[in-house]
């Protein structure tokens, strides 16, 4: 099993850096970004530092990678944040220089696209937090959610093992960010189904993943996966985008895993999925039309995972990734699933 760093926590007080190594949307759409520092500022008692190509659409990988290296290198930023993910960034690792990371690890905070980030310092034994991009949890539209928050605070500021909350009602329907007064309105919140259990395995191991998309791109590389002896004893977590890809899309890719070898038994000791986004602006699907995208991918993940492991833990509709509330998952930390009380634990 990987070895990983243990971080130092942050205090209220702390600088952090706030750099878009995916897209630099907070130059289209400033209001959301400003809110977003405010919230980090007025709820979190952080201090906020902007690097240069976090509002510049369109800025070269090369300077993308500059400022996450300058990010991680100014001792005065004890955490780095994502402002919003993007599609590019798997082109921007090769840029990145180890030594700058290995000689200044700290917390970086992020989701969706900056999986190749999170995958690049795990490969480093240094842990991060999938969750809580600037514009997305931060900029929530009225307030940020009060599970959101919690692990948050949990991830900046506390530490130890954790219960995993699950959320009575979630928001996967979102306000346009071109209307300012938008960032003042409340977002519709639907009941929540709760967890989708299939499994009797308790189980425990460190956690690895990302979202989908982007694992599916990394795994084509070769380049940047770890290897199946680093993976030994991990748990396994994805979820999908806003682009809403069909379910043959999760099925490749688990197929992809499963022919690795990785549902094995000492690789993934379980897989937890989060709850699928299932409205985007360009496919405003009806509650019908969500409950069925839903449906469809959560039976493939089952039904391909169960094709290479009949035992292996498999816990779904998890609040982490494109909705909301999200939990900020200890990316490279400790997963603790107890299947007799169904109960799922994160040591932050």
């Amino acid at each position: 099993m990987k070895d990983f760093l243990t971080l130092k926590k942050l205090q209220r007080g702390d600088q952090v850096a706030i750099i878009s190594p995916s897209a630099g949307l907070p130059g289209l759409f400033p209001w959301v970004q400003d809110l977003g520092l405010q919230r980090l500022r007025d709820n979190f008692g952080l201090i906020p530092k902007e690097y240069p190509t976090t509002r510049m659409m369109g800025s070269s990988l090369e300077d993308r990678a500059r400022d996450v290296m300058a990010a991680f290198s100014d001792p005065a930023n004890k955490a780095v944040f994502a402002s919003i993910g993007g599609e590019d960034q798997i082109k921007l690792i090769k840029y990145l220089d180890p030594v700058v990371f290995t000689a200044n690890p700290k917390p970086f905070f992020g989701y969706s696209d900056n999986t190749h980030l999170h995958n690049f310092l795990w490969s480093l034994g240094i842990p991060s937090y999938y969750g809580g991009g600037i514009m997305t949890e931060f900029a929530f539209q009225q307030q940020m959610s009060d599970i959101t928050v919690k692990y948050l605070n949990h991830a900046l500021f506390d530490g130890g093992e954790v219960a995993v909350d699950v959320a009575t009602e979630f928001n996967d329907i979102g306000l346009n960010w071109a209307d300012q007064e938008n960032l003042q309105r409340a977002r519709v919140f639907e009941p929540n189904s709760g967890l989708l259990w299939d499994g009797e395995r308790d189980a425990e191991g460190i956690l690895w993943g990302g979202c989908v998309e982007s694992l599916t791109v990394q795994s084509s590389t070769q380049k940047y996966m770890p290897s199946n002896d680093e993976l030994r004893g991990t748990i396994l977590f994805i979820e999908t985008a806003e682009d809403l890809p069909d379910a043959w899309i999760v099925e490749y890719l688990l197929t992809g895993f499963g022919e690795r070898g990785w549902f094995d038994g000492d690789v993934f000791q379980a897989v937890l999925v989060g709850r699928p986004k299932a409205w985007e602006f360009d496919k405003p699907n009806t509650a019908e039309q969500k409950a069925a995208f839903k449906e469809q991918q959560q039976k493939t993940v089952v039904s391909v995972i169960r094709e290479y492991n009949q035992t292996i833990p498999i816990i779904q509709n998890l609040d982490f990734g494109h909705t909301a509330p999200q939990i900020a998952l200890p990316y490279g930390g400790r997963a603790r699933i107890d299947s007799t009380a169904q109960k799922i634990f994160l040591s932050y």
